[in-house]
């Protein structure tokens, strides 16, 4: 597993490698007025996390969120393959190995149109995922970002208290793929956002800075915070077994993995 600045260092790189490999490509570039999808960006108010991971904090403070901007819902098969034809050197038959493993949009061209508008995009690699959101001027997700948005329910901002609605949430995760619904739309949350859960798992940002410790004595451990950098963490509330869940399938992927119910969403930073 790549420690964060490696695979961003990585990521950064992208851009040239895939030149030397696809003569002429000019790098990732905005897409067409007539190909952005018409799908709204939802602006994230500031504010703090009481998050059952500590970023390194012996205190357990509140984590501080930015103001930031989330994509309404997941994007969908139609609108990375409207990326693809504009950007080929992503597409399943053309992306470098170094940039996506053996499944990538996996089965995703066998898909009718209507299938395709209405499907979440899946078997998607990291590296992937940022390009199209740098293609829409935009970025993956932070991990707190993420967690931010997906504690909410229908009317609370923060809803992870209510035994009830964890329980609902983690009755979607023990499912398996294969019974899963990939339609994207369903009902929307506090902040307007849906799909945030029950649909798909999420890439995030950061998502192989989620390096946790199992034993409860290194909780806010300094040497442990050198070790592992700002993303290092530490869990606080072992009893929300589905934020559990997300971190150990995303702890335990690398940038080219892509799996069948693996796809993201795109976040832009806000002015202060």
């Amino acid at each position: 597993m790549f420690a964060m600045p490696a695979i961003r260092r990585l990521a950064c790189v992208a851009s040239l490698l895939c030149a030397a490999i696809r003569p002429g490509w000019a790098g990732p570039a905005e897409l067409p007025v007539a190909l952005r999808p018409d799908v709204p960006y939802l602006s994230v108010a500031a504010g703090t996390l009481a998050s059952v991971l500590s970023g390194g904090s012996s205190d357990n403070a509140p984590t501080p969120v930015a103001a930031f901007a989330l994509r309404t819902r997941p994007v969908t098969v139609a609108e990375f393959l409207r990326f693809t034809d504009a950007q080929p050197e992503w597409s399943r038959t053309q992306v470098p190995a170094l940039f996506a493993d053996g499944n990538y949009l996996h089965d995703m061209e066998v898909l009718g149109a209507a299938q395709r508008g209405a499907q979440a995009v899946t078997n998607v690699s990291w590296f992937a995922a940022q390009a199209f959101c740098e293609s829409e001027q935009a970025r993956l997700p932070t991990w707190y970002e993420w967690e931010y948005v997906a504690a909410a329910d229908a009317t609370h901002a923060d809803a992870r208290k209510d035994p009830a609605w964890r329980a609902r949430i983690l009755g979607w995760y023990s499912q398996p793929a294969s019974q899963r619904q990939l339609r994207v739309g369903g009902d929307a949350n506090f902040y307007g956002v849906q799909d945030m859960h029950g649909l798909i798992w999420e890439w995030v940002d950061d998502f192989n800075a989620l390096l946790v410790s199992a034993d409860s004595r290194n909780q806010g451990d300094p040497d442990q915070l050198q070790y592992c950098g700002a993303g290092a963490i530490s869990l606080q509330d072992r009893e929300n077994f589905a934020i559990l869940m997300r971190v150990a399938l995303l702890s335990s992927l690398s940038g080219t993995d892509s799996t069948m119910d693996l796809g993201f969403r795109c976040a832009r930073s806000l002015a202060p």
